[in-house]
């Protein structure tokens, strides 16, 4: 049965990713993940390009799936406690199923950032970097603040009903959020460029 509070599903989703979120820029920032920088693509080319770029490291990809997997299993357990709109829109399911989901959403939530990644690589747009071409430049702003939130709603869409709403307030309330832990990454030197 698809929530009746869409709104509420979004904000549970957005709210758990971000919480995550915050664990994954503490990891990067901590002098433990620098052990763990090599690169996703191994190095490898496709046509004398990287694949996905130095920037796509093992480190990336080593918390936000346990991160997610506990903030989902904390705010689901917690719905109960929650004002009735929002917890109308959180589905009924018990902790280890919501850790479960939590780990899917946070690998999905990684992983949708690679065909990104090898796109703008392809198109000579360097890690970090905006492209100078007009017709690039929004093509990769859009996919940049998307792609995560994509594969994240993917995920839920998976294992759950989810209704056009929540996708909608997701899509909306996701890349803002994205946007401010871009910043934040960029503030303790993990991106070149804030947007």
């Amino acid at each position: 049965m698809i929530p009746s509070s869409s709104f509420g599903s979004a904000v549970f989703i957005v709210a758990s990713m971000s919480a995550a979120g915050v664990a994954h820029v503490l990891w990067l920032k901590s002098p433990y993940s620098k052990a763990f920088s090599q690169p996703l693509d191994l190095g490898l080319s496709i046509r004398g390009r990287r694949l996905f770029g130095a920037h796509k490291m093992l480190r990336g990809l080593m918390v936000m799936p346990i991160a997610s997997a506990l903030a989902f299993a904390l705010f689901g357990s917690a719905r109960t406690r929650y004002p009735t709109w929002l917890a109308a829109g959180i589905w009924e399911l018990s902790a280890a199923e919501y850790a479960l989901l939590g780990l899917a959403c946070g690998l999905a939530f990684m992983l949708s950032e690679l065909p990104n990644s090898f796109l703008k690589r392809q198109l000579d747009v360097a890690p970090g970097e905006i492209s100078g071409r007009w017709w690039l430049k929004p093509l990769c702003f859009v996919l940049d603040r998307c792609d995560s939130t994509f594969g994240t709603l993917l995920a839920v869409a998976a294992t759950l009903p989810v209704s056009g709403e929540t996708w909608f307030w997701v899509f909306i309330l996701g890349p803002v959020s994205h946007a401010l832990f871009s910043a934040l990454l960029h503030r303790f030197g993990e991106k070149a460029r804030v947007l």
